[in-house]
């Protein structure tokens, strides 16, 4: 019979924030391997309690709601990170976590440094123009070759919209956590 991971029941912290997904058993000693969403998975570095949730679709967990993934390495490995938690003792059990979704607190990230930003951090902000006409707000970030786009939501005779900006010190002037706000040189029409 294939042995289970021992997982703590949980709950998930109130700014727990999605970074990967568990893809796969890695060796034959409980290591398994991470997909990060970031292409620089710091986060996943950061916490050493990682939460998680079962997988959206595909097959079922064997369970339902948040438990903790007490982690006892994370490392880089190619295109992946690879880790090893306590309860995770073998291939079997690290097979069983496939396909379960990741969460770290948003407060264990490490801090950014001055003009970069998380993404987490940015989708939700009113963006503006340097004239303070509302251009919408971010919706989500698009990685696009050598820059990242904005995607602004907003309204248009009563329909929703998208606005495409990029995210580059050419068309940001400036970005404001704290007003939740983000100014930009930008015009409606564009």
């Amino acid at each position: 019979m294939p042995t289970l991971p021992v997982l703590e029941p949980a709950e998930l912290p109130a700014d727990a924030v999605e970074v990967g997904r568990i893809a796969d058993a890695w060796g034959v000693k409980g290591w398994f391997k991470v997909l990060p969403y970031s292409t620089a998975p710091e986060a996943l570095f950061s916490s050493k309690r990682w939460y998680l949730l079962p997988s959206e679709k595909g097959a079922k967990s064997f369970f339902a709601g948040p438990v903790l993934l007490a982690v006892r390495q994370a490392r880089e490995h190619s295109d992946s990170v690879v880790a090893s938690a306590q309860g995770v003792d073998d291939r079997d059990a690290a097979e069983a976590l496939k396909g379960a979704r990741v969460f770290v607190p948003r407060s264990s990230f490490p801090t950014a440094a001055e003009d970069e930003y998380y993404w987490v951090d940015l989708i939700g902000l009113a963006v503006v123009n340097r004239e303070g006409v509302a251009l919408g707000a971010v919706r989500e970030l698009l990685a696009t070759g050598p820059q990242t786009t904005l995607v602004l939501a907003y309204e248009q005779d009563g329909k929703a919209a998208e606005r495409l900006i990029p995210f580059v010190s050419a068309f940001v002037d400036k970005v404001d956590l704290a007003e939740r706000r983000i100014t930009v040189d930008w015009q409606p029409d564009y």
